[in-house]
């Protein structure tokens, strides 16, 4: 087999530097999607009274035999803050859990039952997008493993690298779309939400984390592809004109 070229060879490494920024790409949305951490953070709750055996800061105990009440309830309210506990939560696209008291695990329920009625639309958008970016990175991976693998002539090449460049170009508007809709639906939710899930402090967590970081392997590989889409062009002409040039040549100064 002939030795490739020096073009060939810079080719094959940006193919393949397309190939593993996709790739990462895709195992990080589909890792980001399917967590509910990309907001996580702590909720203020009132400790319950202390029943039976159970002890400890995490419930409120009574001297009164009769702990329903009317003074006890009173009690609660004049001694204030240390009769709350904090628990922690995190949500996801589709759920969302939290720290049960005096209990080990969590309890879940899913985000979009907690979702205001009027963002739920944009919620569902947001999860569509989400899965056509996971589609677009899917299929972006394939046509870019093909180019790979299967090496046919360079004009098929070009044109599984034309498709794969704008394929995931359009993944990667996708996901930005969809990162930033949930973004929003989640701080409305925030803001809207049942008095019961609203959180007393959060912050962004891995899972979201992981969702950027995936938008920005796909920005890259769409970045390699078409860099090297070009380059493969310009590589063409370059030759053609080399072509055109010895052809002259040789017809200016025919061998006798």
């Amino acid at each position: 087999s002939m030795p490739a070229s020096a073009p060939e060879v810079g080719r094959r490494h940006r193919a393949s530097a397309a190939f593993s920024l996709s790739f990462l790409s895709l195992v990080f949305s589909v890792t980001a999607f399917s967590t509910s951490y990309w907001c996580e953070g702590t909720r203020k709750v009132a400790k319950p009274f202390c029943t039976g055996e159970s002890k400890g800061d995490l419930c409120i105990r009574f001297n009164s035999p009769d702990a329903n009440n009317n003074q006890a309830v009173q009690y609660i309210w004049e001694t204030g803050d240390d009769k709350f506990v904090e628990r922690k939560f995190h949500a996801g696209i589709w759920y969302s859990c939290e720290e049960m008291i005096n209990e080990d695990g969590e309890k879940c329920r899913s985000f979009i039952s907690l979702t205001p009625a009027s963002d739920r639309g944009v919620l569902w958008l947001s999860i569509v997008a989400e899965l056509l970016y996971v589609i677009l990175l899917l299929t972006g991976n394939i046509l870019m493993s093909v180019e790979i693998c299967y090496y046919s002539s360079v004009i098929d090449g070009l044109k599984i690298n034309a498709f794969s460049a704008v394929v995931t170009v359009l993944a990667g508007l996708l996901g930005m779309v969809a990162h930033m809709m949930y973004t929003t639906v989640f701080q409305m939710t925030v803001n809207l939400g049942p008095e019961d899930w609203r959180p007393h402090t959060w912050d962004y967590g891995w899972s979201y984390c992981l969702a950027w970081a995936s938008f920005a392997c796909c920005m890259a590989a769409a970045v390699t592809t078409i860099n090297k889409y070009t380059k493969t062009i310009l590589e063409f002409k370059h030759k053609r004109k080399k072509l055109e040039r010895s052809l002259k040549i040789k017809y200016k100064f025919p061998d006798h």
